[in-house]
C-alpha cells in the first residue's frame, strides 16, 4: 500500500447540522408531494373510468329509446295592418 490512510481519505466529510436538517426537511417535503401526486393520479383514474362508464350506459340508453320525431315549426302569421284610426283621449274629470 503506497497510499497513507488519513482521516480526509478513509471517512466521508461530515455534514454540518444545517445540511443535516435541510436535507431532512427536504425529504419530507418530497415524500408529501409525491403521495399527493399518487393520489391525484388514482383520483384522475377513478373518475375517468367513472366518466366512461356513465357515457357507455347514456349511449346505450340513447340506441335503446326510439328516436322523437320533430314537428315543422309553424310559419309566422301575416302582420295585420295597423289601424289607422287615432284613440279617443280619455275624458277629464273636472
Amino acid at each position: 500500500m503506497s497510499a497513507i490512510i488519513t482521516k480526509d481519505n478513509l471517512f466521508r466529510p461530515s455534514r454540518s447540522k444545517a445540511e443535516t436538517k435541510a436535507q431532512v426537511t427536504d425529504n419530507a417535503a418530497r415524500a408529501i408531494i409525491d403521495a399527493e401526486v399518487d393520489s391525484r393520479e388514482a383520483k384522475t383514474e377513478r373518475l375517468r373510468q367513472a366518466r366512461m362508464k356513465m357515457e357507455a350506459e347514456q349511449a346505450a340508453n340513447e340506441e335503446a329509446a326510439p328516436a322523437k320525431k320533430t314537428r315543422a315549426k309553424a310559419k309566422p302569421a301575416a302582420t295585420k295592418a295597423k289601424s289607422t284610426a287615432k284613440a279617443k283621449p280619455a275624458a277629464k274629470k273636472a
